[in-house]
């Protein structure tokens, strides 16, 4: 294999490919489901339609002239690549981000990895005697963030390539109202765009995955849960009423002291998931709702949103 030569077709840096090769070496990949039976698989995967439109179309056939040697070898590597850390609950890169202007194929080659990998994370589950229920519910999420994706015009894909890792790995679950990424000695609490953050929601999930954890992993201690995120910027109760969602649910978490956070950006987060758009100008963003209003006014008046930590007792 020509790295190299990979790298230049590919058009990405010699050390992203020199990445993939390092981490997949000679593991094994896994083959992707039928072509007959991907539509039902996208319809399970909550994928939208223009989406599993496009995913049909650019389906890597043998003879599909949209996949070039270098864009197949990338896919096996790719797979390869994160089925080695099954199990694992770190966010994992499956790849270099690619030019996904030029054709189906290079849009959704991450798409094509995950599909792979759903009945390898599937038989994980079961043999961790995790539900099917749970199991599609947090497959499911692929078809939430290309939905995002698509609002975004391809600005949320980078983040979320490596976020849906977690997914095929068995390394998040949604539980309810909320996903739980497993780790040390606490769980990683994720808000999906799935609807109202109420409490009771939240309560919900959180006693679902009281029981979930020492069920089915129960060689793995949790003594807390924990959440990095905006949501937790205290700066946001100068403009949300104390009986608003985010507010009570700030509340549940002892803050960790501030610090700037490396490679991330708190006020391209913000408008990330309040806006899902991250190159409209400030002036020109909707102000419909108290957090959206909070947000502009926020950023109009010189300041910065945080990204903050915390963690309550399991």
């Amino acid at each position: 294999m020509d790295l190299e030569n990979t790298a230049a077709r590919l058009g990405v840096p010699v050390a992203d490919v020199e990445r993939v090769h390092r981490l997949a070496g000679d593991r094994p990949s896994a083959p992707l489901p039928a072509k007959a039976d991907a539509p039902a698989l996208l319809d399970r995967l909550a994928v939208p339609p223009d989406d599993a439109a496009e995913i049909m179309a650019g389906w890597p056939d043998a003879d599909s002239p949209l996949w070039t040697d270098e864009l197949r070898w990338l896919l096996d590597r790719s797979i390869a690549l994160v089925r080695a850390d099954l199990g694992g609950a770190g966010w994992l890169p499956p790849g270099p981000e690619l030019p996904r202007d030029r054709g189906l194929a290079w849009r959704h080659l991450y798409v094509y990895a995950y599909l792979a990998l759903v009945d390898v994370v599937r038989e994980y589950h079961r043999d961790h005697g995790i539900d099917d229920a749970v199991s599609w519910a947090t497959l499911a999420d692929l078809g939430r963030n290309l939905a995002v994706d698509r609002r975004m015009r391809g600005e949320g894909w980078p983040v979320m390539q490596s976020w849906l890792t977690l997914h095929v790995r068995g390394g998040v679950h949604e539980l309810g109202r909320l996903q739980h990424q497993r780790g040390d000695t606490a769980l990683g609490l994720h808000v999906p765009d799935s609807g109202p953050l109420t409490p009771e929601a939240v309560d919900a999930s959180l006693d679902e995955a009281r029981a979930f954890f020492p069920r089915h992993f129960p060689e793995e201690r949790y003594t807390a849960f924990s959440c990095g995120s905006w949501l937790l910027d205290p700066q946001l109760r100068e403009y949300l009423p104390e009986d608003s969602n985010i507010i009570r649910f700030q509340r549940r978490f002892e803050l960790e002291p501030y610090e700037v956070p490396e490679g991330i950006d708190a006020d391209v987060e913000v408008r990330r998931f309040v806006f899902r758009t991250l190159t409209t100008p400030l002036d020109d963003l909707p102000r419909r709702t108290v957090l959206q209003r909070a947000v502009v006014d926020h950023l109009r008046a010189g300041r910065h949103w945080q990204w903050r930590s915390g963690r309550f007792a399991l």
